[in-house]
């Protein structure tokens, strides 16, 4: 597939353009389901790399067989099994952005091919048992390094009230407590495992409007002993650290997002094996967030976006030294894509997200308009402002699928894919076996809140993990027994 970035186009794009790469019908899709959902968004997406590569709309009947040839090679098509007619036709299919002709679905579904996971819906006992517990319950990992967060607050004399005294730390190796770490200076907010030890970072407190808010990033050794901890402070007026990485040479890579002179940045930060920096970058970003990042050989890719901006799967690639290169974005005619992690693994880099349909009434909740909707228009027909758990569910389930992207590193596309309806792509590890897992959050329960603030559909979801080796092969599944909230 050509590697042109959907970023540089899609500003410039009728959207009659996307309208018209419209799924085909017939039944060989019916046979072919995963392939199906995906072929809107592979469509677009050949329909914006075609564009930037200054194809034109219509093209005219004279092409000849040797440039349609020339338009797979370049776009990464196979023409096996297809005569010198067949081959002609899905470039005009193709080029005409018509995706009528029945050979065009299966000459770039095999171009991308992608599978379908079995998801089971819960079971009768399993929804009681689950909702005998928390329904915010977010359980430990039985396997694997997890980590717990605690604060002890103290009566501030002079404020009036209380402050931090410390952060608490809890690391956790396959449900056993392996070690507990504290940190007066700041509110420990995340951790990640690395090759160098636990990395650890939060914030500063702050009690006033105008008060500086410093990111501070710490290591620990698998003892717990915190080998050392530094506040990041690049002259910018609050900083927040979205993740931390492992560069492998001993030393950590921070991605950050600042404000200062009135503007947004993305940040780059370098730490050396005593907390020294090494390295700092920044690149302007508007009113974006930074939602997570992965290294890409030497340099990095990172999510930035948010629910105000829009932007759900806009990924920004630096280079070793942080300074921007390129913009991509995974997106379809009929989905909203959401990135939820990303990670470098094998010679791939793999993206977790979760789809979603268009909302046709977003309702302030993009992600869940179109329920929102459904449950309005119940209040009109019959005065109930209300809907159970046992109809809510179900449509929750119709509403997300997790999906996890396999990419070319070197540009972007997705080269195959794997999808479970019914949930949501979560979070993505590597385990000393050298393998890859990926944890899904299956949708089991929900009620409805309309009078919270801070949500209006809450939930639980199982987490279900899949493991995969580092050529990209699924290995199996697992029920891991924990939980975790879903609340939008």
């Amino acid at each position: 597939m050509n590697r042109e970035f959907l970023s540089r186009v899609v500003g410039g794009i009728d959207e009659e353009y996307i309208d018209e790469a419209a799924v085909p019908g017939g039944g060989r899709e019916a046979r072919r389901p995963a392939k199906k959902r995906l072929w809107g968004a592979l469509a677009a997406c050949l329909a914006l790399l075609l564009l930037a590569g200054g194809v034109t709309a219509a093209v005219a009947e004279s092409r000849t067989y040797a440039n349609a040839v020339t338009f797979f090679e370049q776009n990464g098509l196979s023409a096996q099994g297809l005569t010198r007619a067949q081959i002609r036709a899905v470039y005009r299919d193709i080029t005409t952005k018509r995706f009528t002709y029945e050979k065009t679905a299966e000459v770039i579904t095999n171009a991308v091919p992608g599978w379908q996971i079995e998801q089971p819906e819960p079971t009768p006992e399993e929804l009681a048992a689950l909702w005998d517990r928390n329904v915010w319950a977010r359980t430990l990992p039985g396997t694997g390094v997890g980590y717990q967060f605690r604060y002890v607050e103290t009566m501030n004399g002079s404020l009036g009230f209380e402050t931090l005294e410390k952060s608490v730390v809890e690391c956790y190796r396959d449900g056993a407590l392996m070690w507990t770490a504290e940190f007066p200076a700041f509110y420990a907010e995340k951790a990640a495992y690395t090759s160098v030890g636990t990395a650890v970072w939060g914030w500063n407190p702050t009690w006033q409007s105008g008060q500086e808010q410093y990111a501070y990033v710490a290591c620990v050794d698998d003892t717990g002993a915190v080998r050392w901890q530094s506040r990041l402070y690049h002259h910018l007026q609050y900083e927040y650290i979205s993740a931390v990485l492992d560069n492998g040479d001993g030393t950590l890579a921070v991605i950050s997002r600042g404000h200062g002179e009135d503007k947004n940045w993305l940040c780059l930060s370098k730490y050396d094996g005593n907390g020294g920096e090494t390295l700092f970058a920044k690149t302007q970003i508007g009113n974006l967030g930074v939602l997570g990042a992965a290294r890409l050989g030497e340099g990095y890719i990172v999510h930035v976006g948010g629910a105000l901006s829009g932007e759900t799967s806009l990924i920004y690639r630096l280079s070793k030294d942080g300074v921007f290169t390129q913009s991509f974005r995974y997106e379809s005619e009929d989905r909203d894509y959401y990135i939820t992690d990303m990670i470098e693994f094998g010679s791939h880099v793999y993206l977790s997200a979760y789809a979603v349909p268009k909302q046709t009434d977003e309702g302030g909740r993009h992600e869940i308009g179109n329920i929102l909707s459904y449950v309005f228009q119940k209040y009109k027909d019959g005065g109930v402002f209300d809907i159970s758990g046992e109809e809510l569910t179900p449509l929750l389930r119709q509403n997300y699928t997790a999906v996890l992207l396999l990419c070319d590193p070197a540009g972007g596309e997705p080269k195959t894919f794997f999808e479970a309806e019914g949930s949501l792509g979560a979070d993505l590890a590597l385990t000393e076996a050298g393998e890859l897992t990926w944890d899904v959050h299956s949708i089991v329960s929900s009620f409805f809140s309309p009078a919270t603030d801070s949500f209006t559909i809450g939930g639980m979801c199982s987490v279900f993990r899949y493991t995969f080796n580092a050529s990209g092969v699924l290995l199996g599944r697992t029920d891991t027994g924990e939980t975790a909230p879903y609340r939008r």
